[in-house]
């Protein structure tokens, strides 16, 4: 693709801006700002993976995974505005699935470990980790809105913080979860995958594109798991005060 094909396949922004003016959606802006944010973001991204991949050094590749991490921490944290260390509690969490799964993939020599594989993979992995920990932190607070109640009667009668909490937690891990079951019960019979038909668009073998798409299925489904439950399990304590009373105040 060109720079003039890149121009062209502007005109459907220009069509959702059309149709959100025409029912007065009031999304124009958001989509116009979103749709220029992700040009300029993609582009520099596309050179600095160019010179990344040119100097295959370990500590850029390093350095350019823990920026991303970095990142996708510092959004995913803004759905817990409240808990205490909030945001090293979700870069822990994507670590730790970053450092399995990669680690996974590399000791098996599943994957070669070059920074194309590295990074892309990576890239999906964060990007994964971040939307569950959102949803998640999402849900559990809906859920100690509602069931704030229950979880004083629990304590209140002898039960452990673990006891009062856990029955909240497993919910959250559940619905963050749904999401991400749901769009692989349909891949290949719905959806193509977005790497998978890359591939085939680049000239790939279909088989080939398949076997890998599946790695990153099953990558993903694990990562997800991984980053709801990791993080439910670090964050439960800090719902809790010295007293073992549940403090959720600062939690907006």
């Amino acid at each position: 693709m060109n720079l003039l094909t890149i121009l062209l396949s502007f005109g459907f922004v220009i069509i959702a801006l059309f149709l959100s003016a025409a029912f007065k959606l009031g999304l124009g802006r958001d989509l116009l700002i979103t749709s220029v944010r992700a040009t300029i973001q993609l582009m520099i991204i596309g050179y600095i993976l160019k010179m990344v991949f040119g100097f295959k050094n370990p500590l850029v590749m390093i350095v350019m995974i823990g920026l991303m991490i970095l990142v996708a921490s510092s959004n995913a944290a803004k759905r817990g505005r409240g808990l205490p260390h909030i945001f090293w509690k979700v870069y822990l969490t994507i670590l730790i699935v970053e450092a399995i799964t990669q680690g996974f993939l590399l000791l098996l020599h599943i994957v070669p470990a070059t920074p194309q594989y590295i990074i892309s993979i990576s890239g999906m992995i964060i990007g994964n980790s971040m939307v569950i920990a959102s949803l998640f932190l999402n849900r559990l607070k809906g859920e100690l809105d509602m069931r704030k109640d229950e979880v004083l009667l629990v304590l209140s009668l002898g039960g452990s913080q673990k006891q009062s909490i856990y029955p909240i937690l497993k919910q959250s891990i559940r619905s963050s979860l749904i999401p991400t079951i749901d769009s692989q019960k349909t891949i290949g019979l719905v959806q193509l995958p977005g790497m998978m038909t890359g591939q085939i668009i680049a000239g790939a073998d279909p088989i080939q594109a398949v076997r890998l798409q599946l790695l990153i299925v099953f990558l993903i489904m694990t990562a997800a798991t991984l980053t709801s439950i990791i993080l439910g399990f670090l964050i439960y304590p800090g719902l809790f005060n010295r007293e073992q009373q549940l403090d959720i105040q600062g939690w907006e």
